[in-house]
């Protein structure tokens, strides 16, 4: 988003890009995860399984509210340049823990009722990560395993002198945290209002530096001196050839079974109290994961182990009432991977900037989709459609979607969203970059590349009605027109 501070965030810009989308008929919005960010500001590698990323909050709606000078944010800088996250981690930060400072000395009884009602709800997930949070700025960003060992293994003693020492701290935290869960719901809310459904993204793996691995080292695979065994990540594929080394520690999943899978009934319903419908990420993990002996330095010596399958998804609709998600199940996906899915009834996923290799591929083309999937033009891990095809493409790939498309005298990227939008998929979802016709230097992340990912940042002029137009069109024909959604809308959230 093109907002102040240098990122992205909840404020005046995502209230225009949700009227954009409802002028452009548009019924889906879907985030990356909105984690607190950890290594290499991945969204996919967080500090947190349950908390909110702080640098998302806007500063303006603070200072709206009073808890911040509106004059402070003149010095931020107020323009669209990728993001810099070293400059914002010291520039916006400090403005944020002193709007929450500044809360906790002067909320009046309505706003300071609401805190104490969030970390009332929020208590089973809040006080551990706001402890793990503060001790972890305290230790410099180390690794929570480097910490005294009392501290690493959670010795009662120690962590309650902790909690006593840095309250003030601890309670700043809990205000952020506070922050950020009004200002998501207060945008959900309004999104919900013009008919606009928001869908989230949950990864299947948690961040080894995490306040849910150091508060749970027993639902891990960590050794005696708590450093992981075996991680998590993928063989090699289209996107690497020595595979992607995640390296996020992998679960005791005999020891959740065993827990009746709590931690992830409480995971996903808490997701779906944020998201309308979630997209499980690595969904084959469920089925199968990649497990590689930890001191690998690639993804190339790893092998194939059974995960929960039915087991777990079963409980799951149990405790939320169903399952409203739908399975990332892109790169090797065996049978029983689609089995599982099938049985579960969770639809799975086509991008169409994979179906034009050889006959294996055509399984991302619209002849071959039934309404249980989600089609995509491509995904954060893509390069932008015109990237692609100016740079990326084969030349049997160019000639295959020639064929299959037709002609395209607006951009290859307008061919392949009238085809994604015209399928039977139940859900179709056109990345940003890919309705604004740009290329490569707009691609948002480039797996397995540690560096220089996730900086991409639209300008508000790009946002140009006669792209709303054409979208609104395809919504038409296609009977894809927004229905209303099903929410109370929360006065308090909105104010």
């Amino acid at each position: 988003m093109p907002s102040r501070g240098g990122i992205g965030d909840f404020g005046p810009a995502a209230y225009s890009f949700a009227g954009y989308l409802a002028s452009a008929k548009q019924s889906l919005w879907q985030v990356l995860p909105l984690g607190p960010l950890g290594f290499g500001n991945s969204p996919y590698s967080s500090t947190s399984a349950f908390a909110g990323n702080p640098l998302l909050i806007s500063l303006e709606r603070l200072a709206d509210r009073g808890w911040i000078d509106h004059a402070q944010l003149n010095a931020l800088p107020d323009g669209i340049e990728p993001v810099d996250y070293q400059h914002i981690f010291t520039r916006k930060t400090p403005l944020v823990f002193e709007a929450a400072h500044n809360f906790l000395r002067s909320a009046p009884a309505s706003a300071r009722s609401r805190f104490d009602r969030f970390c009332q709800e929020n208590r089973w997930w809040l006080d551990d990560f706001v402890l793990f949070d503060s001790l972890r700025a305290q230790f410099h960003l180390e690794s929570w395993n480097r910490w005294p060992r009392e501290l690493a293994h959670r010795e009662p003693a120690a962590l309650e002198k902790k909690r006593s020492e840095l309250h003030d701290d601890l309670q700043a935290r809990s205000v952020v945290q506070f922050f950020f869960s009004e200002q998501w719901q207060a945008l959900r809310a309004h999104c919900a209002q013009h008919s606009i459904r928001m869908v989230g993204d949950i990864a299947i793996f948690v961040n080894f530096d995490s306040a849910d691995v150091w508060t749970h080292p027993d639902l891990f695979r960590l050794d005696a001196n708590r450093e992981p065994e075996v991680v998590a990540g993928v063989p090699p594929d289209f996107f690497s050839k020595t595979g992607q080394h995640w390296g996020n520690p992998l679960y005791r999943w005999d020891v959740m079974r065993a827990q009746g899978y709590s931690w992830w009934i409480d995971r996903l319903r808490w997701a779906t109290h944020n998201f309308d419908y979630v997209r499980l990420d690595h969904f084959r993990g469920f089925a199968q994961f990649w497990e590689i002996p930890a001191h690998e330095e690639t993804a190339v010596n790893g092998r194939w182990v059974d995960g929960p399958k039915d087991d777990l998804f079963h409980r799951l609709r149990d405790a939320l009432g169903g399952l409203p998600f739908f399975a990332e199940d892109l790169g090797y996906i065996t049978p029983d991977v689609h089995a599982l899915r099938e049985r579960l009834s969770i639809p799975g996923m086509a991008v169409l900037q994979f179906g034009f290799g050889d006959q294996g591929s055509h399984t991302h083309l619209p002849h071959t989709f039934t309404p249980e999937k989600v089609v995509y033009t491509g995904t954060h891990d893509n390069d932008t459609i015109l990237g692609w095809w100016e740079s990326g493409a084969s030349e049997d790939e160019r000639r295959h979607a020639g064929t299959y498309l037709g002609l395209c005298d607006d951009g290859m990227n307008w061919a392949m969203i009238r085809c994604a939008i015209n399928s039977v998929a139940s859900l179709c979802v056109v990345p940003l970059q890919d309705v604004l016709g740009l290329g490569s230097e707009a691609r948002m992340n480039v797996p397995s590349k540690p560096e220089g990912n996730w900086r991409w940042r639209f300008r508000a002029e790009m946002l140009r009605p006669e792209l709303a137009g054409k979208l609104t069109a395809l919504a038409e024909v296609a009977d894809r027109l927004p229905q209303p959604v099903s929410q109370i809308v929360n006065e308090e959230w909105a104010a």
